[in-house]
């Protein structure tokens, strides 16, 4: 089969939706299929490889490094008549995305669209919460506008019915276990940061913005530092927030982004992590972190929901309730006995989340979009087999 991804963010960008979508391509390529890539250019010396098509693009607004690609309507329908894929995948609400969307429906192509994003929380974030109802409506047309929308919880299948998304379909994300590992805890890089065997280190990963809650994060910690009073706070990943924070906490270990082997080392080398945020669609780094046998602390949604059990893997705090995150990251920094215990059984929480049956879940996905196509002319709701035994266990 001859696929077709477009996406407004790929690597070497570091986010969950660029990892996610290379991911998903990777996949794709490993089980024998021609998979052509369309995203925007990254910079000058930007070149596209065989099976990429890059397209003019700007950056994002307050999200430096971050491109939107431009309005690409025709290019997209002229490639896609000369070399037609079978299906597309669109992972982002972009200009470039719509483009996407109206070429293959112009081409009679069946596509898919992944929910990554929850730029209606957005809008509230960067206080603007007025708009959140209008960004509401403008994903809905746009993820309408194709065969299906993939999101990866349960939980955001049920929302987005409610809000009368159209062909809404579970598709589970998946950790790679063989990179995120207990193994990988680096005591060199723990005294790094002025840890001895004994010290405690709480971690946040990922983007360092106003959407993330971090207010929550800095004072979870403070108050965790009440049991644990030699505790280091080291942040991992950039952003637009970061030098402010950096500021105003000059205690603060901040390491820049890593990637690969070096991500991995720096999330097993952690003893909490502290993911404050109630605006992600799933939250990947929730599964890194429980890969890597760190115990976490997080709101009960998304990648938590589905994962995390409250007092065995961490803490599964009720939305909203600030003052239940605070107390867990104070019990369970003071607790060695019980955090030991946590760290024993994060691992086992995603053991069965095997990258390899999320490719093959996609694919089979993006088949029957494909037959039904040719057969009916319509594509009904596809269907995703459940990935594990857990998996058919929660159906």
């Amino acid at each position: 089969m001859r696929y077709a991804i477009v996406s407004e963010t790929y690597p070497p960008e570091i986010n969950g939706v660029a990892l996610t979508v290379q991911g998903l391509e990777l996949g794709l390529r490993a089980r024998g299929h021609d998979v052509h890539v369309v995203r925007p250019r990254q910079g000058e010396d930007d070149s596209a490889t065989l099976h990429e098509l890059l397209v003019p693009g700007a950056p994002l607004p307050r999200y430096p490094g971050l491109r939107i690609g431009f309005p690409a309507t025709r290019r997209l329908r002229e490639a896609w008549q000369a070399m037609r894929p079978d299906a597309i995948y669109v992972a982002t609400e972009g200009p470039l995305g719509w483009s996407a969307l109206r070429a293959a429906r112009r081409l009679d192509i069946p596509a898919a669209t992944g929910f990554h994003t929850r730029f209606d929380e957005y809008m509230r974030d960067y206080g603007v919460a007025f708009l959140a109802q209008t960004a509401l409506r403008w994903m809905r047309r746009f993820h309408n506008s194709a065969d299906a929308t993939l999101v990866p919880t349960r939980e955001l299948v049920d929302f987005l019915q409610g809000q009368r998304f159209d062909n809404v379909v579970r598709l589970p994300r998946a950790v790679d276990t063989a990179q995120f590992d207990p193994q990988r805890r680096d005591f060199g890089l723990r005294a790094q940061w002025g840890l001895g065997d004994d010290g405690f280190a709480a971690i946040y990963v990922g983007r360092i913005a106003a959407e993330k809650n971090l207010d929550l994060a800095v004072r979870a910690f403070r108050s965790l530092q009440s049991a644990r009073p030699g505790a280091r706070f080291v942040w991992i990943g950039d952003g637009p927030a970061r030098a402010k924070l950096e500021q105003d906490n000059p205690d603060f270990i901040f390491c820049g982004v890593q990637r690969g082997a070096e991500l991995a080392r720096h999330f097993a080398s952690g003893d909490l992590f502290v993911f404050p945020s109630l605006s992600e669609t799933f939250g990947n780094v929730t599964l890194e972190a429980l890969a890597s046998g760190v115990p976490t602390v997080a709101f009960d949604y998304g990648a938590a929901r589905e994962y995390l059990r409250d007092g065995v893997h961490g803490a599964a705090i009720a939305n909203g309730d600030e003052a239940g995150f605070i107390a867990a990251c104070t019990r369970i920094a003071g607790d060695d006995l019980s955090r030991s215990a946590m760290r024993m059984a994060t691992r086992q929480a995603v053991a069965s989340l095997r990258p390899e049956q999320v490719a093959t879940d996609f694919d089979a996905l993006l088949q029957d979009l494909v037959q039904a196509r040719r057969t009916t002319g319509i594509a009904p709701l596809p269907s995703i087999p459940p990935s594990s035994p857990s998996e058919q266990e929660a159906s």
